[in-house]
């Protein structure tokens, strides 16, 4: 069996669930090479996340002076120029392309453009060239898809939109993911036409049903068209734009048509079915070490099979795991807190721990709703709408969820992130100071009134 390998670790894709391991595992002394046949640091930096929260910024103040319009403190709400707002974003967003392959050079990292193929346990492939290590990390990410339906090649992805030089003025959102609300929440708000066509029965199916219905009911209101429980079967182009069609007989005309129903794991022409790797629509399968059916392989990221949400934290989380892992500062299987997540529409939904839906159809828990939008208005931008609800296990009395709406929703669950992560009983945390007033000090204020 061969020992002398070329490097200790190959990291095939080199996004946020690598970049950090393969840092890691090179200022630690270790010979490590990452191959990347994109953008180096992968979508969340490159045209995922980053970009978009660069462009969700305007829209964030804008439903802020929406608020105000309510008690006269605004005329009027400010139109937001995108043309503009996407010349501020790329710059920025551009910078880290030059940034991101020396970060990992700088750290000891071989950085190989190209597509990595295995050829063996052992053994990776760029463009006929032989690497060897003696672990191989597997994180290829994940891709818009399309349906292959007629008129397929008039439908955009993600990627697509975040390079828009002008917003549409007629927009049909196919999916109601996090993704299409997202994206239709910032058109909405320009004033487009929006509509969002779901296979399901609603939208956002992993946030709480409550809250999702408020930011529907709020698009609507706006004059977005909502239709569930349909298919998008054929797109076609017309003199006046594109018309959609669905199966059950619906049709509308848009300008623009932005698919995001789920995203594919780039696993394919990776060699992983010769090496008998399993891997299905979700992504590769992995055990409780990521490690794939081959014991020196692993795989991290979007491109896992899991239940946990796909983000940007659990691909840290993961790559921080398999560097200890490999540099022997632990042998136990990978834990994952309770992972506090959220999707940015106006007003914003998080949650964290327990599903709000799924606690209060068990008695095993205690639910507090609180009305927070109406106890704290002068620390909310005058949003009386925003509610956060507070799960505690009764045999522990441990808070062990929390779900919120509103605009710093997200600030809000990540400091109750910390409370559910140390399980901080309620004497502990009574115990507890923090700055007033803050955004995040109402919660916690609330959090202690309701224990």
């Amino acid at each position: 069996m061969m020992t002398n390998y070329d490097f200790y670790a190959i990291f095939v894709g080199c996004g946020h669930g690598c970049d950090l391991a393969a840092r890691i595992l090179g200022k630690a002394g270790k010979k490590v090479a990452a191959i990347e046949r994109d953008l180096w640091f992968g979508t969340c930096t490159n045209y995922g996340c980053n970009a978009k929260i660069m462009l969700d910024g305007p829209f964030e103040l804008t439903t802020a002076i929406e608020n105000y319009l309510k008690v006269g403190v605004f005329d009027k709400v400010p139109e937001i120029n995108w043309e503009k707002l996407m010349q501020y974003k790329i710059p920025f967003i551009d910078a880290y392309k030059a940034v991101a392959k020396p970060m990992m050079e700088q750290c000891g990292c071989t950085c190989i453009q190209g597509h990595g193929c295995l050829k063996n346990a052992h053994t990776v492939i760029v463009d006929g060239k032989e690497y060897t290590a003696e672990y191989i990390i597997l994180g290829p990410g994940q891709r818009d898809d399309k349906l292959d339906i007629p008129g397929k090649e008039y439908i955009c992805g993600s990627r697509d939109m975040l390079s828009l030089e002008k917003m549409p003025q007629r927009i049909v959102f196919i999916g109601g993911g996090i993704i299409s609300m997202e994206f239709a929440s910032m058109a909405i708000d320009m004033g487009r036409q929006v509509t969002v066509i779901d296979h399901g029965d609603h939208t956002l199916k992993a946030y709480p049903r409550e809250y999702v219905d408020e930011v529907v009911a709020r698009m609507e209101k706006k004059g977005a068209q909502f239709k569930y429980c349909e298919d998008v079967c054929a797109i076609e182009k017309t003199a006046t734009g594109l018309l959609v069609k669905t199966q059950k007989g619906f049709e509308v005309e848009a300008d623009y048509v932005l698919q995001a129903t789920g995203r594919p794991v780039n696993y394919e022409d990776m060699g992983l079915e010769a090496l008998g790797i399993e891997a299905g629509p979700r992504g590769i399968k992995v055990d409780d070490h990521m490690r794939t059916s081959v014991k020196n392989i692993f795989a991290t990221g979007d491109a896992v099979d899991k239940r946990i949400p796909k983000l940007t934290p659990t691909a840290f989380f993961e790559s921080q795991y398999i560097a200890d892992l490999l540099l022997g500062k632990t042998t136990a299987p990978i834990c994952y807190p309770a992972v506090p997540n959220l999707v940015f529409t106006f007003p914003r939904i998080a949650q964290v721990g327990i599903n709000l839906d799924e606690a209060r159809k068990n008695d095993k828990y205690r639910v507090v709703d609180v009305a927070y939008g109406q106890a704290f208005l002068f620390n909310t931008h005058n949003e009386a709408e925003a509610k956060i609800a507070f799960i505690f296990d009764k045999e522990s009395d441990l808070l062990v969820g929390a779900a919120a709406i509103g605009s710093d929703a997200g600030a809000w669950i990540d400091v109750l992130s910390l409370v559910i992560f140390n399980k901080m009983t309620r004497d502990q945390f009574a115990h507890y100071i923090y700055a007033f007033p803050t955004t995040t000090c109402g919660p916690l204020m609330m959090l202690g009134q309701v224990w």
